[in-house]
């Protein structure tokens, strides 16, 4: 569905993409994850033509994004672009009526499309007054007006509450179930999990691309749990065996850099300190898995 060979973009100096080549195939929900700066933004509006790479090829269904029918993309952006000034039923009319829309096809499916983000209740509400995770429905309600095959959203719950951030969630799966293939990016680890396919990307380049599970497989020994006496959170950070370390009031989480190795290396340095110590494996998380990758703990 999206097929992206070598994509490249530079801001001077900053090199913003760096031959990236990515497949999203039919019915995935794609994540892109990555922090603030990574990337995903500028590869998320070339993919829908709103930015030329300087090198490279995008192709959405097979065809350049500017060859394709518009009406099987939705796109929805970082922040919040609709008229605050309009009600959410303007908005959405408005919106419907870019693409050619009639009045009356736009309020069929509008209703069908409230009904899914729950905003039926509220479509005389002026968009301006709206909270944050309400607005972000109705700038999805707007993307899916015109029932677009691919549907490409850029951090879609960043900046919402957890309960907004759920609910979105389930929006997009019950998309997803009906047919649609989605790529979405966002700064939460957690939400990688959510996805069928997942990209991690940082400066410019993609570190890995999977399934949750097959990225975090490989890694299942260099994540370790240690319950210990100690209530010192920097206990671990002279350790040159662990990468990064976090103190959740009792128990230390590690990353180590070599997972046999460094279970030795705990243990002896607790030994070393006169503690005593319980440790175990524990399943890597996304962010264990983001540490390992980009080397964040060094």
């Amino acid at each position: 569905m999206i097929r992206l060979e070598n994509i490249s973009k530079t801001f001077p100096p900053i090199k913003a993409l760096d031959r990236v080549s990515l497949q999203v195939n039919k019915q995935d929900i794609f994540g892109l994850i990555g922090p603030d700066g990574a990337g995903k933004t500028t590869l998320m509006r070339i993919t829908c033509g709103l930015m030329s790479p300087d090198e490279g090829k995008v192709w959405l269904m097979n065809q350049a994004p500017e060859h394709m029918d518009p009406q099987n993309l939705g796109y929805m952006p970082q922040r919040f672009s609709l008229y605050p000034d309009l009600t959410i039923q303007e908005n959405i009319e408005f919106f419907g009526s870019l693409y050619g829309l009639s009045k009356q096809v736009i309020r069929r499916r509008a209703g069908e499309i409230l009904e899914i983000t729950n905003l039926s209740a509220f479509t005389d509400r002026f968009a301006g007054s709206l909270s944050g995770g309400m607005k972000q429905k109705l700038a999805l309600t707007c993307a899916l007006i015109t029932r677009p095959a691919i549907l490409v959203l850029d951090e879609p719950t960043y900046g919402v509450d957890p309960q907004s951030r759920q609910d979105f969630w389930r929006i997009l799966y019950q998309l997803n179930h009906q047919g649609m293939t989605i790529m979405v990016s966002t700064p939460y680890m957690d939400e990688a999990e959510l996805c069928t396919r997942v990209a991690f990307i940082n400066q410019g380049s993609v570190l890995a691309c999977d399934t949750p599970q097959n990225l975090k497989a490989p890694f299942s020994q260099r994540v370790l749990e240690v319950r210990t006496s100690s209530q010192d959170p920097r206990l671990f950070d002279k350790l040159e065996a662990v990468e990064d370390a976090s103190f959740y009031g009792y128990k230390y989480r590690l990353v180590v850099k070599d997972g046999p190795r460094g279970k030795q290396a705990v243990q002896s340095y607790l030994a070393a300190q006169g503690l005593d110590g319980v440790i175990e494996p524990a399943v890597p998380a996304m962010e264990d898995l983001f540490v390992i990758l980009t080397g964040k703990g060094d």
